[in-house]
């Protein structure tokens, strides 16, 4: 698989709304966090999300269902990306990179990287501003 773009920040919400974006490879419009519609959609493909795990599934070589402070998502593929130490544990707090691979009902991401941050507080407190700072800061 090659990746198209760097990962950007985004929430799960921002993938709910999103729209497909025509053509190969496949992408998604999403509205900037923290904007009031002024500028010009973010054309994403590979996505930097965080949350804290509510479920660990067997299929698709573990799946996880994440939640964020907009709502859940689920990553798929996690069983066969590196991660460090194990980080796949209900109620740990992890970052995720990967591949969107749908975004309704609710947003599939095709897991390239999964890594704890559980060890430091300030990771999910900073996350929804982290993401809307840099999304403002985005050409």
């Amino acid at each position: 698989m090659r990746l198209q773009s760097p990962p950007c920040k985004v929430l799960s919400e921002q993938l709910r709304a999103a729209a497909t974006r025509a053509g190969l490879p496949a992408a998604w419009l999403l509205h900037r966090a923290g904007d009031g519609g002024d500028r010009a959609p973010l054309d994403v493909s590979v996505v930097w999300m965080q949350g804290t795990v509510l479920d660990v599934r067997p299929e698709h070589n573990t799946s996880l269902q994440l939640l964020d402070e907009t709502g859940t998502f689920t990553v798929v593929g996690a069983g066969s990306v590196p991660h460090g130490r194990p980080c796949t544990n209900r109620g740990n707090y992890v970052m995720v990179m990967g591949v969107v691979q749908s975004c309704r009902p609710e947003p599939v991401v095709r897991a390239v990287k999964v890594t704890d941050l559980s060890g430091n507080p300030l990771h999910k407190s900073m996350w929804k501003l982290e993401v809307e700072d840099l999304q403002q800061n985005m050409p």
